[in-house]
């Protein structure tokens, strides 16, 4: 590890009266840096797409299926990134680590909108992307790291899902900055590079906020502070891992991670599923103008944000902090609403539009709780890696697959089969989170024999 990067050391203990107060302070801080950072990185990621249009009027040589493909490649860089980058971020300093992914992806983006040539080659186009996706891998992990460390069991449900809301809101600012950017530059490809400038300007703003652990500000582990202990718990919690003990002891031996990752899977299939061909079937199938499938796109996602929180808080407060309950209640729940957006037919426009409420207010509840979950599944030093862990069960095997499968199924099947195999996509996620029921927290100091031990010698 890069001398910098690595996680800062524990500081001398405060005095008890300044525990309290400094504690409270530095949380909010902290959630403030993984919040508008993480939103910071939507501002570079998906750029290229509200590009595609000015660059098949300047390189009509081009296909939308061929800069399909370097999106597509964006997503399988991207979710193997989140598992790889997971485990260096595990041994590295957030404070550090985020923005540093935010700067280079800002660069890559900036470099993309001033340097024309780029533009003239496929390869160049998704070499690009492929690149952007890498880094935007390092978004993630060190969120997930700095939640296990600053929040504890209990209250993280809600916590993750208001920060989980940050992914919603910087998908909604990448399109209005990139229009304020052409109007001041009157250039398209302030698309790329205004967006970027804001970016790296968020990633410094995420430096001064961030903090690597509690104790390296003199603080208890969170646990001790809010008397919220998993089960297990041992001071070997608080000992950073090495990169075997992570990646074999805690994330690929680890059956129950390896169930909600395939869990991930199905849940992205149904959320990219629906999200991403709405226009399609609500205009060829249903008969929709433009503007009313548009409005059906804007209300499932901005009914993701009250879902998602109220999923979060479910599962604090209804399931004291187990998340399988709440994500197989959720997908139970999307099952029906899939099902009324599906056998409505040509029936009245409002109930497709109460169906896609229904289905952006329950879908990324799970998905967030899936992600939470693997938090939860592994000691608090491999949080990093086992969020990555899952996220590449979701990018590579549920939504890529879903930009591909969907338009397939519907071209040989109909979209009578995509919404079956939808629903099976539902009853499968259920079926691998009820897998982990009963199953909460790994502690380090029961690590598989051989990972215990090699942290024992450290």
């Amino acid at each position: 590890m890069i001398g910098w990067l690595k996680p800062a050391a524990f500081a001398a203990p405060l005095p008890v009266a300044e525990v309290d107060p400094t504690y409270r302070r530095l949380r909010r801080r902290v959630f403030a840096g993984i919040f508008i950072g993480y939103a910071g990185y939507y501002l570079v990621r998906n750029n290229l797409a509200l590009a595609i249009p000015d660059i098949l009027r300047e390189h009509p040589q081009y296909n939308k299926a061929a800069l399909g493909s370097a999106l597509t490649g964006l997503s399988i860089a991207y979710g193997l990134s989140k598992f790889l980058m997971g485990s260096v971020s595990d041994r590295s300093n957030p404070r550090y680590f985020m923005p540093l992914g935010l700067l280079l992806s800002s660069a890559i983006m900036a470099a993309f909108g001033l340097i024309p040539a780029l533009y003239g080659s496929l390869l160049a186009i998704a070499a690009i992307q492929v690149l952007n996706g890498w880094v935007q891998g390092m978004g993630w992990p060190p969120c997930g790291k700095t939640m296990v460390h600053w929040f504890s069991t209990r209250e993280r449900g809600l916590t993750v899902s208001v920060w989980n809301t940050a992914h919603n809101i910087g998908g909604a600012l990448v399109a209005s900055l990139a229009f304020v950017g052409v109007l001041l530059f009157h250039d398209w490809r302030a698309k790329f590079y205004f967006n970027a400038f804001i970016a790296a300007a968020v990633a410094l703003g995420v430096y001064f906020l961030l903090q690597d652990t509690p104790q390296s500000r003199g603080l208890p582990p969170v646990e001790q502070y809010r008397n919220d202990y998993p089960p297990g718990y041992s001071e070997a919690d608080e000992r950073t891992l090495g990169f075997r003990e992570i990646l074999f002891g805690c994330v690929l031996r680890n059956r129950y991670l390896w169930a909600i990752a395939v869990a991930n899977a199905f849940c992205y299939f149904v959320r990219y599923g629906v999200e991403n061909w709405i226009p399609t079937y609500l205009e060829t199938a249903k008969g929709f103008s433009f503007k009313e499938s548009s409005i059906g796109w804007s209300l499932y996602e901005w009914a993701a944000i009250p879902g998602t929180i109220a999923c979060g808080w479910i599962s604090d407060k209804w399931f004291r902090g187990k998340r399988a309950p709440a994500t197989m209640l959720f997908m139970a729940l999307t099952l029906a609403a899939v099902v009324v957006y599906w056998l409505n037919g040509k029936g009245p426009l409002w109930i497709d539009y109460a169906a896609l409420v229904a289905i952006g207010f329950l879908i990324y509840g799970p998905i967030m709780l899936i992600g939470l979950q693997s938090l939860d599944l592994v000691p608090k030093k491999a949080a990093g890696t086992a969020a990555g862990f899952t996220g590449f069960f979701g990018y590579v095997f549920g939504s890529a697959i879903s930009g591909t499968g969907v338009g397939w199924i519907a071209d040989h099947w109909g979209w009578g089969g995509v919404f079956t195999t939808m629903v099976g996509c539902c009853v499968l996620t259920i079926f691998f989170s009820a897998l982990t029921l009963g199953h909460q927290a790994q502690s380090a100091s029961r690590l598989p024999q051989g990972s215990a031990a090699a942290l024992q010698s450290r």
